[in-house]
Formats: structure tokens, sequence, C-alpha cells
């Protein structure tokens, strides 16, 4: 049974938010790309859990663009960047900007090799990521570009959101500040519904911290604050969402929910001429359909993160959305699952956590010495309000 969001504590949502995230993404990794039809085919069936490459040991050679072992427990470039976000805020000890990102995030991508697991060998994470993030290092590293436009020209996608739950939960239980604090932070990376997406998704795991949190009132907090296309595309996907309470009757509504939004188009692998371009009417598709796979679970990490997997295309990236904000409602991973990828990928999924929840209390506890700080500033000008 999943516990209630307020039986739960900040311990237990950060590592729920955390492990969670990486084990959806390595679920999602394998599949990546491919249609509920394609995985059904190739699986005999739908995917219950970890699988093995789509093209078996020819893993390294099949796809010679892209030689990632994915699979097997695999975690991916979603949670390579998850760990180093909070690596950043580990050596900050405070709120995050877009200068942190090229003061600390790029140094770190750039300069310190780490265990790869789709590499199976030690390299430097900047040699695994996408080209959207390979663009920070252009941008910050080589361009000297000012980090709070950096994001502008690049791939509009998830890269910037894919790796903003650390952010949420740094402010969690208020969705609001964890908007304000993504949105600056992905300047550095992304531009247009790609910066929006972060933000939302940010909101989307400090609301699941709130106390009494429900997949609903996560879903009323992203549109409170989620503007243009973004806000459409989660409000028409959520509306699809409750009439299913099975993924595999939501897999094609969903999609064709959020289709009208995404700029991809229908065959994920080749892209449409419009595709990844800044516009107001868009949005990224991985953050709608996670919140609506969400919904359609009912908050269950189990379902919620198999129906996310199960609908292909950037399945890693939504699963792992899914993953965070169903973990910090208070519903984790199972720990056989979470045990698995932990040990296929050579990482410890539960260090992150730990030093993320030291780093949001020493931050909290600097937040209420600010605003009490300004408090006090304020009635010495006479700011409140006089009361009877």
């Amino acid at each position: 049974m999943t516990p209630k969001a307020s039986e739960t504590h900040i311990e237990d949502r950060i590592t729920g938010a955390l492990v969670g995230a990486a084990v959806g993404d390595a679920l999602g990794g394998p599949v990546e790309g491919y249609s509920p039809d394609q995985i059904l085919e190739r699986h005999a069936g739908r995917v219950h859990g970890i699988v093995g490459p789509w093209n078996g040991d020819a893993w390294r050679t099949a796809r010679p663009i892209a030689p990632y072992h994915k699979g097997d427990g695999h975690v991916t470039d979603d949670t390579l960047m998850t760990h180093a976000l909070i690596r950043v805020y580990a050596r900050v000890r405070d709120h995050l900007d877009a200068y942190a990102i090229a003061d600390h995030l790029v140094p770190d991508l750039m300069t310190n090799p780490r265990w790869i697991p789709e590499l199976e060998q030690e390299a430097l994470p900047l040699h695994r990521v996408f080209l959207a993030e390979k663009w920070l290092a252009t941008r910050l590293h080589y361009g000297h570009v000012d980090p709070r436009e950096a994001g502008v020209g690049n791939i509009v996608n998830c890269g910037a959101a894919m790796y903003m739950a650390p952010v949420g939960l740094v402010n969690a239980a208020d969705p609001r500040t964890a908007y304000a604090e993504a949105l600056d932070i992905a300047g550095a990376h992304q531009s247009s519904y790609g910066r929006e997406a972060a933000g939302v998704f940010a909101a989307a795991v400090a609301a699941a911290c709130r106390p009494n949190a429900t997949p609903e009132s996560v879903v009323t907090a992203c549109l409170s604050l989620a503007k243009d296309g973004t806000r459409e595309a989660i409000r028409r996907v959520c509306e699809v969402a409750h009439d299913h309470t099975d993924f595999e009757s939501a897999l094609t509504p969903l999609r064709e929910a959020v289709a009208p939004y995404d700029t991809v188009g229908p065959d994920y692998r080749a892209p449409s001429l419009g595709a990844r371009r800044p516009s107001r009417l868009h949005a990224i598709e991985e953050l709608p359909v996670a919140l609506g796979m969400l919904l359609v679970a009912g908050g269950d990490y189990r379902h919620a993160v198999l129906g996310a997997v199960n609908y292909g295309r950037d399945c890693d990236s939504i699963a792992t959305m899914t993953g965070a904000i169903a973990g910090a409602l208070g519903s984790p991973p199972p720990d056989d699952w979470a045990k698995t990828v932990s040990e296929a990928s050579r990482l410890d999924l539960w260090e992150p956590a730990t030093t993320l929840t030291e780093v949001t209390r020493e931050i909290f506890e600097r937040d209420v010495r600010r605003r009490r700080a300004h408090e006090s500033a304020f009635a010495e000008i006479g700011g409140p309000r006089c009361t009877d």
C-alpha cells in the first residue's frame, strides 16, 4: 500500500524521489525511441521490470552513433545529470542560479571522470550526455556566454527538465519557489518550452512533498504556474488521463492528447522540420505524459512508471519524471528494482539523497534567517499594516 504523503518525512521523500527517478530512468532506457506496438512485439508483451538491450548482445554496434548499453539496469544521462546537479548543491549549499551551472556543473561534467554505466567504463560525463547537454560546455566554457542567456539557440527538448528533481526537493512543499529557481538554472541550458518544462517539473516535485499531496494536487500546482503551450498540454493530457485507471488503455489516448503540442512528430527517430524549435504554442512531450501516467496510476510508483516505460518514445525521461514525483508523494520504487539498478550501474543511489537532505535542511534554515531579517527590516520602515 502506498503511504500517505503526510506520513513520510523529508528524508523519505527525497530518497523516494531520487531513487525513484533513477530506477525509472533505468527501466525506460532499453525501450527509448520505440512505439508501444514495437515494444509489445520486441518483448512479446509489455515491459514489467528491468529488461536487456533492445538489440541484445549487438548493443555496441547496432546503433554505432549511440553505442550505449541501455538495459540490464543501467541508468542513462538523466540520472548522471541529476547526480551532477546534487553535487553542485553540495558545493554551494544554497539556492542555485544560472551562474552556478557555469561555475560548477560544467566543470564537473568536463573534468571529473566517473563510472558511466552505458559505456561500462570510466569517462568524462560530457562524453556521454546528448548534444543538447554538450551545448552547456560549448556556450558556457568555450563561448563565455552570459549564463542567464546561454540556453537560447539550443535544441528545445527535455534536456534541462530531466534533471530538475533536486530543485523541487530543495524547495520541498514550495512549488512557486521551485519553479522560479529551476527557470533561473535552466536559462543556462534551454529556452522556450524546454526551459518552462524545467520550472514546472521542479514545481511538481515540490508540490508532491506537501502534506497530504495527491496526483491531483500536484497537477493543480503545475497548472497554476505553467505558461502557454506547456500549460495547455498538461491540462489536456490530464483531462484524458482521468478517464483511465490502467496504463494499457491510456497509451494511445495520452499520445493523441499531447500530439498537437509535441513538435517531434509521430516518428520519434525522424523528427519533423519544426521539431525542437522555440514556440509559445508547443510543449515537450515528456512532462505532460509523466503527469498523465501519475494520474492513471493514482500515484502508485510501479503502475505509473511501467506506464511511462511502455509509452515508448522518450520513455527514459518520462519514467524519470514519473518516478521522481511518485517517490516524492510517498510511493517508493520496489526494493528489488532499486537494488538491481544500483548494482548494475555501480552507483550508490542512496548517497545523493542523504547529501541533498542535509543540504536542503541547511538551505531552509538559511531561508528562515533571511526571511526574519526581511520581516524585521520591513517592520522598521513601517511596512506592516496597522491592526486594531
